[in-house]
């Protein structure tokens, strides 16, 4: 697929890996609408430097935890761009909790982490449906995570709703299916702000990776564009991690 003049969601793209990808499709040619729950100022920022580049973006605000405001986001990006032919759902939240400490998991951590991490995701693939079914052609792509393939991550609520995500993705690829492709990006270890506070954390981990790296969301953002582009896989969840789970 050529993303040149369509029209692309990014959720949780004023910040981290969700602002390089928002950056690269604009490079790519196409008309961005950057989704941000509480960073406006991000959001804008990234929506600017889209257009100094000549590109097109607008940004717009949902918690995507709500069905109904996603679905009134959606719409506005129908009024805006008149459809919506790529849905890069990266919106996602952590809680850092040892793992060992079961305690520390509450139903509330539990929740909120389930309802941004999974059921955001469903809720902007249900809502962009339609629009792409009614082009004939759609593609989406989910930022999964090691942690849902290996159990390890920044808590134990987080790795099973990263693994929820692999799941999510395979069904909704059958469910979507012929129109929509539906695959998974998994990231390993990423320089983005998560790591704040733990920098020293982050460059111990990278001379013990394959590649002696850590990926950048540069990196991120080129491999989630080239997902979206492959016309030929659909269901696949695809490890980007400089080794680190071998």
């Amino acid at each position: 697929m050529d993303l040149n003049n369509k029209v692309a969601l990014v959720t949780g793209g004023g910040t981290g890996i969700g602002t390089a990808v928002s950056l690269e499709l604009a490079r790519r040619g196409a008309l961005v609408a950057v989704n941000y729950s509480r960073s406006e100022a991000e959001a804008n920022e990234t929506v600017n430097t889209i257009i100094n580049q000549g590109g097109q973006a607008i940004a717009v605000q949902a918690d995507v935890s709500k069905d109904q405001e996603v679905r009134s986001m959606v719409h506005s990006i129908i009024q805006h761009f008149g459809t919506v032919d790529l849905l890069v759902n990266n919106a996602s939240i952590t809680k850092h909790i040892a793992l060992g400490d079961l305690e520390k998991a509450t139903e509330e951590v539990w929740d909120e982490l389930y309802d941004v991490n999974v059921k955001g995701m469903f809720f902007c693939a249900r809502a962009v449906a339609p629009y792409m079914n009614k082009s004939a052609s759609g593609a989406i792509v989910n930022l999964g995570s090691i942690a849902g393939q290996t159990g390890l991550g920044s808590s134990l609520p987080y790795a099973v709703s990263k693994a929820a995500v692999h799941g999510l993705t395979k069904s909704l690829a059958h469910a979507l299916a012929p129109t929509i492709r539906v695959n998974c990006v998994a990231p390993g270890a990423v320089a983005t702000r998560w790591w704040s506070g733990r920098e020293e954390q982050m460059h111990k981990l990278a001379p013990n990776l394959l590649l002696q790296r850590i990926s950048s969301t540069d990196d991120i953002a080129q491999f989630v564009c080239a997902t979206l582009e492959q016309e030929a896989m659909t269901g696949q969840i695809i490890t980007v991690d400089s080794g680190q789970t071998l």
